[in-house]
């Protein structure tokens, strides 16, 4: 029984840390940009069938390559970037059409308002 509780407990803490809502460190040496990040085919206009992580920087949004959009969280869930639009601090750079992201965090999201 102590061995099932200890795997269970194991297993537990491997999930809630795989749920951090960050990816890679930031490159103190580079500027970090605050952006719209959201799912490109759902929210931000973009073209495909699938669901996919995208930002919208300077009013024109990019796929994102270097973090897969449910790393973050569930993409379906009422807060999800399915549903809802996020900011996230980020860096990278644009290369052919997509946002190679070196760093990528959500910021908190507001209080909601009763």
């Amino acid at each position: 029984m102590k061995k099932i509780l200890l795997l269970a407990s194991i297993v537990f803490t491997t999930t809630l840390f795989a749920q951090e809502k960050k990816q890679g460190s930031p490159d103190r040496s580079k500027p970090i940009q605050t952006v719209e990040a959201a799912c490109g085919q759902c929210k931000l206009g973009l073209p495909g069938t699938t669901c996919d992580l995208a930002v919208r920087i300077k009013g024109k949004a990019y796929f994102v390559d270097g973090i897969h959009i449910d790393s973050l969280g569930d993409a379906h869930a009422k807060d999800g970037f399915c549903n809802a639009i996020r900011k996230a601090q980020v860096q990278g750079e644009i290369v052919n059409g997509r946002f190679k992201a070196s760093y990528f965090a959500l910021e908190p999201e507001a209080a909601k308002k009763h």
